[in-house]
């Protein structure tokens, strides 16, 4: 999927116009048209600010899905994660890795 309709469908998702996302990123409503249309390619300033408005990765709006579900609220809580002491920071990862390689399982079993 492209950036410009990646754009167009989180901005849909979200309820907003093309005049508010350009309000909020300080755009205008044409720009944020042609990004939609991938006539244009927003600048990394812009697309931080697009990307921001709405609450997603700069790698999502790239197109990477494997950020998909990473909006800002997630990397702020991996960022955080490092703040951690190292005892506490495995048994979390640990925890996160139990019930990552549990939900898998469960996903393949559930395919079959």
């Amino acid at each position: 999927m492209t950036t410009g309709k990646i754009i167009a469908e989180r901005r849909e998702h979200l309820g907003l116009s093309r005049s508010q996302l350009a309000k909020q990123t300080g755009s205008s409503h044409v720009m944020i048209g042609k990004y939609e249309r991938d006539d244009a390619v927003p600048s990394l300033e812009v697309a931080r600010k697009i990307a921001d408005a709405l609450d997603v990765s700069l790698d999502y709006l790239a197109g990477k899905d494997s950020a998909k579900k990473l909006n800002s609220q997630n990397l702020q809580r991996l960022a955080e994660l490092e703040l951690l002491a190292g005892d506490k920071k495995k048994i979390l990862y640990d925890l996160i890795d139990t019930y990552i390689r549990d939900a898998k399982v469960q996903m393949t079993y559930a395919a079959r």
